[in-house]
């Protein structure tokens, strides 16, 4: 039986260090004034996921938000090391999840409709699902509990690129008409973007 959506976790990465952008990003308020990382942990939360977010040790500003907007924050040590070590820590602490919908706290206009249709194709019994936009892979990315294992397996850099392109047959594309699921902020040039 496929899981049931209840069980899917949401898991915000919230634990760079925004050295392109020169520090404080996700804390950076968007035109309308709501900080970066505020916007992407709502628009989790309003899919109707409960949300694991990983903050680097230190962090107390972001954390504080964070558990504001609702999430449930986790400090990762070993934050440094990168984003799979980020991420496979956040999945260690909803290790009895049905699965994971695994998302960027950079990434502040994924629509919330987006992001259950991700969550929708994991309860239909996708291993991996992702949003794609004019044929474009984009955020979140979805993963079954098959690929628990591999997800904590995770360490350094790469996040789960490995993972993707080990299973990309697996892949569930969703097709969606929404350009926030490839808008990632790296630079403060970047919150104008006139696209979106």
């Amino acid at each position: 039986m496929a899981p049931s959506q209840e069980h899917i976790a949401g898991i915000l990465l919230a634990a760079g260090t925004a050295s392109r952008f020169g520090g404080d990003k996700l804390l950076h308020p968007m035109p309308d004034g709501v900080a970066i990382a505020a916007h992407a942990a709502r628009n989790l939360r309003a899919a109707g996921l409960e949300v694991t977010a990983v903050v680097r040790p230190g962090d107390f500003t972001l954390a504080d938000m964070l558990e504001q907007e609702g999430c449930m924050v986790t400090v990762c040590q070993e934050a440094a090391r990168g984003m799979g070590t980020s991420l496979a820590h956040a999945v260690a602490r909803e290790r009895s999840a049905g699965g994971w919908v695994i998302a960027l706290a950079d990434m502040p206009k994924i629509l919330p409709a987006t992001i259950k249709s991700v969550v929708a194709a994991l309860g239909e019994g996708a291993l991996i699902a992702a949003p794609q936009y004019q044929n474009q892979r984009g955020h979140p990315v979805g993963f079954g509990a098959q690929l628990r294992n591999e997800l904590l397996a995770l360490d350094g850099d790469q996040g789960a690129r490995a993972i993707l392109e080990r299973h990309c047959r697996a892949v569930k594309l969703i097709e969606c008409d929404d350009p926030g699921i490839l808008y990632d902020i790296d630079r403060k040039s970047d919150l104008n973007n006139p696209r979106l």
